[in-house]
């Protein structure tokens, strides 16, 4: 193809992924109430009957929505996009290539999902009784005011939305470095040596996209590093598919 014709088919794949996304973005803003009952239940249920999250601002409430239902657009699209991108970059792969990244093409979206599922089913309920306990019901021993937990919807779904992404990003890792491998330029050796430095990285990841405090960076850190560890084992499963490979074709060559 010629650079025009490969600026065509850009072209028309990134129409597809926009129209995706509009048509996505529509449904999810019909939706929009019951996206924010889902990702607020956690809250709800650690806050029990009668508690409320306030706005303070009269827009806050709508364009809440609207990045509700963006965020949500996008999660819904990302087949569509994804499928669009492989369709983009496949007719320029070697059948051996395509059946090489395919398969990590479908563990993107598998792996985020898991690090989402496991941030707002196990991590979200701890961590949200942990810091409502700071609440007080009334003075002690006499004096001060009582503490009472009153949040804003914008944000709240700031938070639980940038620690989604977060600990979905973070789930990527292994996918990241498997690939990397089996391209070769990683090895599970390499891997092993840098265990030091990426402990040190992942904790400063972990401060960097989680809210500023211990039990959120140190939730998405450990997690992490066990990623890591699953990566060198990854990596080593493929190095040594590699050598059988080379062995067998050494063995018919010798033949």
């Amino acid at each position: 193809m010629s650079l025009l014709d490969h600026l065509i088919e850009l072209r028309k794949r990134l129409i597809w992924s926009m129209v995706a996304f509009i048509i996505c973005f529509g449904f999810c803003y019909w939706q929009s109430e019951r996206i924010f009952a889902f990702l607020a239940d956690p809250l709800a249920d650690a806050l029990g009957e009668g508690r409320r999250l306030i706005y303070t601002d009269l827009l806050e409430a709508f364009f809440t929505r609207v990045k509700i239902s963006m965020w949500a657009a996008l999660f819904v699209s990302f087949p569509v996009i994804a499928t669009q991108i492989w369709m983009f970059v496949a007719p320029g792969l070697y059948k051996n290539e395509r059946n090489a990244f395919l398969p990590f093409l479908i563990a993107t979206p598998v792996m985020f999902f898991l690090g989402a599922g496991i941030l707002y089913y196990l991590i979200l309920p701890q961590a949200f009784h942990f810091f409502l306990g700071f609440q007080t019901t009334g003075p002690v021993d006499g004096l001060g005011l009582a503490i009472d937990f009153e949040g804003k919807i914008s944000e709240y779904l700031s938070l639980i939305m940038s620690l989604i992404f977060a600990f979905g990003l973070s789930f990527e890792l292994p996918v990241l470095l498997t690939l990397l491998a089996r391209v070769g330029i990683v090895s599970a050796a390499g891997l092993a040596s840098k265990r030091r430095y990426a402990i040190v990285g992942v904790f400063v990841f972990a401060a960097v996209v989680t809210p500023p405090d211990v039990i959120s960076q140190v939730s998405l850190a450990i997690p992490m590093w066990g990623l890591y560890e699953i990566s060198i084992l990854c990596a080593r499963l493929i190095e040594k598919k590699r050598r059988e490979k080379e062995e067998a074709e050494d063995a018919d060559a010798g033949l």
